[in-house]
């Protein structure tokens, strides 16, 4: 075991961000390890193709492994970290992450690679809640709370943003394994950090209750359905699979729902998720996921197919979204002090959405369109990503707080899923062909840019719906504001 479960004395909480450096750095090395991951892999999958001459399916595989893993045993890990401890967990999976980083070096398959990734998103599964739900045990105000949640994502944006250059770089003058093995010294930063910097967790602040070992097997397949399932039907599988799928993963959506409505000790306990902050968070949370997914999704699109931009051209278009996410968090800080956490909340979701409908209306009329709507949807993600987060875990009894974490994650997830469905879901109804593959008519433009009003407004009108419900939930709390003090606690 990494810790005592013998109480210790109660550490307070730091009265300055700068005070809790230690455990920030290694927070924010978990959450560099998640965002870097996916990103900088990608870049070699074309040299891991030629090395285990692998087909397109098993490539897909490689990081698709990972993302089930990691969205689908979250609410398993959040209810073990509150259960054991949230840092326990925290530095078991990050041993994980190490040990199997420093092993592909001996992978001689594809299907081992495969396995590897799965077992890393076992590890990010083990990790990511640990990351916000110690961040905001960490301080005892809700300022420190969001900015070290600000802070901590930073991280995680600078990692999403180098990642394809730091891989193209690195296969440059060495294997791809390098990218691989490069997880274990991040994992070693992150483990010494939170080892040294945060306290073990006090036995008052767990709860007692029995893992909910069934609710979790359905909770998992209903995730891992809702998550592959439009994978399956925007990639054209067979019907028979596409429609299985979907019915199995409803099944088990039911019969989790029944389990955790039945059992003594629930995995998951809706009277907590129906607290009003606690679901106007999740709202706000999930309707900005949707419509970015919808957004990043239909501005591939319109760059590359319906303009025909190359795909560099089109990346390089995409940047202004990556540097708004990285300016932009030093004035979360501001923003939340000036709204107030519920405010903010609801505003930037708001401005998420609103940047979709702008690429839904205009997109097509100049790439000045597509510009405005990038900047709005990353401004707006940087303040509802920390405060909506934050306002969750607000709403959660103490002994909660990583369930509450991986609720937000799986959100997020579960949004991200259902954006890119009902994007791909449209526009392959209304353009006929492989929209990869067909010749470019003026007709056939005309239907995919009519497809793409269809889908971007159809998103646009989900995501402003769960914001709706949100404000709704949202009042049924007492207003909140943060009250700070000068420029001491920085």
């Amino acid at each position: 075991m990494f810790e005592s479960t013998t109480p210790a004395a109660v550490q307070a909480p730091p009265p300055r961000l700068r005070d809790a450096w230690v455990a920030l750095t290694g927070l924010s090395a978990v959450f560099l390890f998640e965002m870097l991951d996916n990103s900088v892999l990608n870049v070699a999958l074309p040299s891991i193709g030629r090395e285990f001459i692998a087909p397109t399916a098993s490539l897909q595989w490689v990081s698709g492994a990972y993302s089930l893993a990691f969205g689908s045993l979250m609410l398993l890990f959040g209810s073990v970290a509150d259960r054991f401890g949230r840092r326990r967990i925290m530095l078991a999976g990050l041993t994980l992450l190490a040990i199997v980083s420093a092993l592909t070096v001996f992978v001689t398959s594809i299907e081992q690679l495969i396995t590897a990734r799965a077992l890393m998103g076992v590890a990010a599964a083990m990790t990511a809640p640990g990351s916000m739900a110690l961040a905001f045990r960490l301080f005892a105000r809700d300022e420190l709370r969001v900015r070290a949640l600000t802070v901590i994502s930073t991280a995680g944006l600078v990692g999403l943003a180098a990642g394809p250059t730091i891989g193209g770089f690195a296969l440059a003058v060495s294997p791809w394994q390098v990218l691989m093995v490069a997880n274990a010294p991040i994992a070693a930063i992150a483990f010494f950090g939170i080892r040294a910097g945060i306290a073990a967790d006090q036995q008052a602040d767990l709860h007692r209750d029995r893992i909910d070992v069934i609710g979790a097997i359905l909770g998992t397949a209903t995730v891992v359905g809702v998550l592959l399932t439009p994978t399956l039907f925007v990639a054209g599988a067979d019907v028979t699979v596409e429609w299985s799928t979907a019915t199995a993963t409803v099944v088990a959506a039911v019969a989790f729902v029944v389990r955790i409505r039945m059992a003594r000790h629930p995995l998951l306990d809706l009277r907590l998720v129906g607290q009003p902050q606690v679901a106007s968070g999740l709202a706000y949370k999930a309707a900005a996921g949707l419509a970015m997914a919808g957004l990043s999704y239909l501005v591939t699109v319109q760059l590359q197919l319906a303009w025909g931009w190359p795909p560099a051209l089109a990346a390089i278009a995409t940047l202004p979204q990556i540097v708004v996410l990285l300016v932009s968090g030093r004035f979360v800080g501001p923003v939340v002090r000036r709204l107030g956490l519920d405010r903010a909340a609801w505003m930037s979701a708001t401005a998420v959405v609103a940047g979709l409908a702008v690429f839904a209306l205009l997109g097509r009329f100049g790439y000045a369109w597509i510009l405005l709507a990038l900047v709005l949807v990353a401004a707006g993600m940087r303040v509802v990503g920390a405060v909506a987060g934050n306002n969750v875990l607000r709403g959660l009894p103490e002994n909660r707080t990583s369930i509450g974490a991986a609720l937000v994650d799986t959100a997020s997830e579960i949004a991200t899923a259902a954006g890119i469905t009902a994007a791909g879901t449209i526009l392959a109804a209304h353009v006929a062909g492989t929209i990869a593959t067909v010749t470019w008519t003026p007709d056939r433009l005309a239907s995919l840019q009519d497809a793409m009003l269809i889908a971007g407004l159809s998103i646009t009108v989900l995501a402003a719906a769960l914001v709706a419900i949100g404000i709704q939930r949202s009042r049924r709390t007492l207003p909140t504001s943060i009250t700070t003090q000068e420029s001491t606690d920085v």
